[in-house]
């Protein structure tokens, strides 16, 4: 094998398999067909050869994602995986992602996300990984390939491998950019004068006098936007170090990572630091050891990223334009109002403006900056792995592995006294708090492998045994109010202050304790005719005695056609491969001793003598036969290389899971202070998943080209046996916008419908029930025809229809590979699209919050517009107040997520300073966005994991950044 193709070589390729060609080289011309080597994957605890995998993986390499600048390492996986949605939580700094693999499985017990495995060892998020040393990321999508890791794996498992050392001379490699990013978007808010002209509308439209007398003399006015978009920094430098000899191998490296936000960036920032240590040794020819150690540092400080109750994105979005930023005449506005001495001031002295009009939780966001400087949160993680490797009588392999993470992670907030609004102010004590919280997990695993080949069977036999223990946690909070200073920079714990201005609070979690025994065969026959059957047993502490333990089977078949005697040889379909399988997984995310009550305080009474006794009562009903959730799933699919250069894959999938964890609702009258918990509910997912590459290489020129593409149907079957729904998110004084239904997606929005918007008085009083009644009497022209969609002749609650999903039918994405010579250029797209977005920018309490320019187009006489409402204040009709469709949007979109290029120097010139490569970039991300969204982004996850919320709601989403960046590989 030439020089250039060993080059090209990825580091998983010396763990896992022998080479990984070039895309630049042709294999047809280097590698002779017979002794062509085929690529094998990581599967749990072991690796197959792909040919032979009967599962559904996708498996993601290093080369897929080395020179992708994200932020957080879940984010590369976002369209390069069909049926994995990745959702970015929001464009601020440091922020995940929501992973969804095959859909919402559960909506009762924890979150949705899958199970994370980084070199064996499970972890609940990947957050701390830096990604440059990642070399593969397999995700295990089916019952069959998941099996293996049983209770956990319901909700689908994504294996990582980081990257190991290599035989031969020390390699200094070094990956950095550096960039600027901004907003890609603002909202078409009114302007001062067009704001003043809504606002006396609404008063006029119910018969009151206008506010303003001369709209026009606020010209412009304020654009909040600029008051807080800005333009952040991103940055990044990582270092690594490889290399070793026959008996040893060492991987080493270090990177930094920081970013600052394109909102307040001097309050939205996250910056990282890594240190990573992999090593093996071939202690002799029968014993291997090794360990892999990384440790994380990250320090950071944001902003409410998708909440419409105050920050800085919600400020911007509904303060009034007639407010200005900073005080600097006072004669445009009421000088009453800046009286308080704790009001913000400029390095002026001048006051940040306060509105007169919107207040409660919304603030000058130039103002609430200062009271934030100084806070941040931090965390310190230390994950690692040590194992040894023993191999005995030729066929068979023991290992054992023990695996832990350490994490130190709190916050510091200095709280000044300040008074930023009527209804935002902190005008009695000064307060530093801070919270150190820890907690340590750690597993041991031993597995035993027979491999062995005879005749055409091939056979792997693995048994394994592992033990668990989870959430061994605490933590400490301390507040000192009263210090003797008045800025962030002053604000220490070394003050001296009386013991009544300390609070100091405790506490520490409760441990969870598994077990696992697990087995499985892989056997094939001649390559043709493929098994693998998996079982592991579970047990785990957060069940009753009696339901302690699960077992979780699992089996697939796989057939390459192609190698059968009768298969002809032709241009056409060149391999085929034909799979399917069938798992049950298990789910116990929920807190420990949920099937047990305990007695609690609390339940206070008074004696004869109406003296307070501390009473004691139970703190739920007791479940002693709650048990696992279960998720069953069907796998049929297809593999085919096609014309040589193209390779197709199709899945067709059922997930369905039962007996969901989750509180039950009880009447009031039990007296039990919290819900119990149950197995209630159903749910089911299905979908067809492809993926389509195409791969060509001439002498100069390379192009590769992968796509895929997925749908999803959700749909649950099954609640508690009294009810048909249960509400999810909640909106402001709108109450619940969706629900999870029988029948129904979940989380679909629901609300009413309307077919239109009143012209004339005649409309009103001739739009009756059968009885000649008014089914809206409180209507006005220029209000909604809300529609009677039950037909009972009044328009109520039961007239709510489901409006639409949050979740996508449809998600895809692209990339497009070419080389030239020196020249590389890489482009990456992705998109969603059949799902609804709630759009709930605006506050619906505040009479006087900004509108968006839609308005303009509102009902402002006969013929108008029969789509916007007309603008009232009092809102008889309920045209805003209301759930509706009014409220929702599409939220397909297409977005060029990046596109790079690069130029490599020639070897000649990097030769002569000692180099062996030097490649030269500039990226582009986040670059162009196709929506007809009107929000900052269509890309929206939900505020956390709990089934309170869901994703496709937007109450002032933090957009994503569009980012440049020039950066730099050097190899030594």
């Amino acid at each position: 094998m030439n020089r250039r193709i060993s080059r090209s070589l990825g580091l998983v390729a010396v763990l896992y398999f022998t080479a990984n060609f070039n895309a630049q080289t042709s294999v047809k011309d280097t590698v002779p067909k017979e002794n062509k080597i085929e690529e094998v994957i990581v599967i749990g605890y072991g690796t197959q050869k792909k040919s032979n995998v009967t599962g559904a993986i996708a498996s993601i390499k290093a080369s897929d994602i080395e020179n992708i600048p994200a932020g957080k390492p879940e984010q590369v996986l976002q369209g390069r995986a069909a049926g994995v949605s990745v959702v970015t939580n929001s464009g601020q700094p440091g922020a995940a992602a929501t992973v969804r693999v095959r859909g919402i499985t559960s909506f009762g017990a924890g979150s949705n996300s899958p199970l994370w495995v980084v070199d064996g060892i499970v972890v609940d998020n990947i957050g701390w990984l830096n990604q440059s040393d990642i070399e593969s990321m397999e995700v295990l999508k089916d019952g069959a390939s998941s099996a293996i890791y049983g209770v956990s794996a319901a909700k689908g498992v994504i294996l990582v491998t980081t990257k190991k050392g290599k035989k031969g001379k020390l390699s200094l490699s070094y990956n950095g950019f550096y960039g600027f990013s901004n907003t890609s978007k603002k909202l078409d808010l009114l302007d001062a004068t067009q704001y003043a002209n809504i606002i006396n509308e609404g008063f006029i439209n119910d018969g009151q006098a206008p506010r303003y007398a001369n709209p026009s003399s606020f010209g412009k006015g304020t654009n909040w936007q600029d008051a807080i978009f800005g333009t952040g920094e991103k940055s990044s430098h990582e270092v690594s170090i490889t290399g070793g000899n026959e008996k040893s191998t060492y991987y080493t490296s270090f990177g930094y990572f920081d970013q600052t936000g394109i909102v307040m960036s001097d309050i939205s920032y996250y910056k990282r630091i890594n240190a990573r240590f992999n090593s093996t040794h071939k202690v002799t020819d029968f014993l291997t050891i090794g360990q892999t150690f990384a440790y994380t540092r990250t320090k950071s400080q944001g902003i409410s990223a998708n909440e419409e109750f105050g920050g800085p994105l919600a400020s911007a979005v509904n303060l009034d334009p007639t407010t200005p930023v900073v005080v600097t005449d006072w004669s445009m506005v009421d000088p009453s109002g800046y009286t308080n001495p704790y009001i913000i001031r400029d390095e002026n002295g001048n006051p940040y403006g306060i509105s007169r009009y919107v207040n409660q939780e919304m603030t000058n966001p130039q103002a609430f900056k200062h009271i934030q400087q100084g806070n941040y949160n931090w965390s310190d993680d230390f994950v690692g792995n040590v194992f040894a490797e023993l191999k005995f009588l030729k066929n068979f392999t023991f290992k054992t592995s023990l695996n832990g993470k350490k994490s130190y992670w709190g916050s510091r907030t200095f709280t000044p006294k300040y008074y930023l609004s009527p209804n935002y102010s902190n005008t009695s004590f000064n307060s530093l708090n801070k919270v150190d919280e820890n907690k340590f997990e750690w597993s041991m695993e031993n597995t035993l492998t027979y491999q062995n080949k005879f005749g055409n069977h091939n056979l792997s036999v693995l048994i394994g045994q592992g033990v668990y223990r989870y959430n061994i946690s605490g933590g400490t909070s301390l507040t000192y109010t009263n210090l003797p200073i008045d800025n962030w920079q002053d604000a220490s714990f070394n003050f001296n202050i009386p013991q009544d201005d300390i609070t100091a609070t405790g506490w520490d979690g409760i441990q969870t304790r598994k077990a696992s025994y697990f087995g499985r065969v892989i056997y094939d026959y001649a390559d043709k005719y493929l098994f693998t059957g998996t079982i592991r047993r579970d047990g785990s502490s957060k069940f009753a005695t009696n339901q302690h333990w699960g077992t979780f089977p699992s089996m697939s078949l796989g057939w390459n056609v192609h190698k059968e005697n009768f298969w002809p040889q032709n241009k056409v379909v060149n391999n085929l491969k034909l799979r399917g399988g069938y798992g049950v997984l298990g789910n116990d995310e929920m807190e420990n001793f949920r099937f047990a009550s305990f007695m609690v305080s609390g339940s206070n009474y008074t004696n004869a003598g109406n003296n307070i006794i501390i009473g004691y009562a139970p703190s739920t009903l007791e479940n002693p036969n709650l048990k696992w959730e279960e998720t069953s799933q069907l796998n049929i699919a297809a593999d085919l290389k096609l014309f040589n250069n193209f390779t197709f894959t199709a899945d067709w999938y059922k997930k369905k899971t039962s007996d969901i964890l989750r509180q039950v609702n009880i009447p009031g009258y039990v007296g039990v202070p919290n819900l119990p918990w149950a197995n209630v509910g159903d749910m089911e997912n299905s979908g067809l998943e492809l993926e389509l590459g195409y791969k060509k290489n001439w002498q100069d020129f390379s192009i590769s080209v992968n796509g895929n593409f997925a749908t999803i149907k959700n749909k649950v079957l099954r609640l508690e046996d009294d009810i048909d729904y249960f509400n999810l998110a909640s909106f402001q004084t709108m109450g619940a916008v969706s629900r999870v239904a029988v029948g129904q997606p979940y989380g679909s929005f629901y609300g009413y419908t309307y077919s239109g918007v009143f012209q004339n008085q005649a409309q009103i009083d001739s739009y009756v029930n059968a009885n000649g009644t008014k089914l809206l009497a409180n209507a006005q022209p220029g209000d909604f025809i809300w529609q009677d969609n039950n037909g009972d002749g009044k328009i109520d609650d039961n007239d709510k229809v489901n409006l639409g999903s949050s979740i996508p039918k449809y998600t895809f994405g692209l990339t497009v590979n070419l080389n030239y010579k020196n020249f590389d250029f890489m482009m990456f797209a992705q998109g969603q699209a059949g799902n609804k977005i709630f759009q709930g920018l605006r506050r619906l309490d505040m009479l006087d919050a900004n509108y968006q320019t839609k308005v303009l187009d509102r009902w402002t006489g006969e013929g108008s517009t029969n789509d916007n409402p007309r603008i009232t204040r009092n809102d008889p009709n309920h045209n805003y107040s209301w759930m509706s469709s009014y409220y929702l949007q599409k939220g397909d979109y297409v977005r060029l997520k990046i596109i790079q290029l690069g130029y490599t120097l020639p070897q000649d010139v990097t030769n002569r300073f000692g180099m062996n490569k030097v490649r030269l970039y500039i990226t582009g991300e986040n670059v162009f966005t196709f929506t007809k969204y009107t929000g900052y982004d269509p890309e929206i996850a939900g505020r956390n994991n709990s089934e309170q919320d869901i994703i496709g709601v937007d109450r002032a989403y933090y957009p994503q950044a569009r980012t440049f960046l020039l950066g730099a590989n050097i190899q030594f």
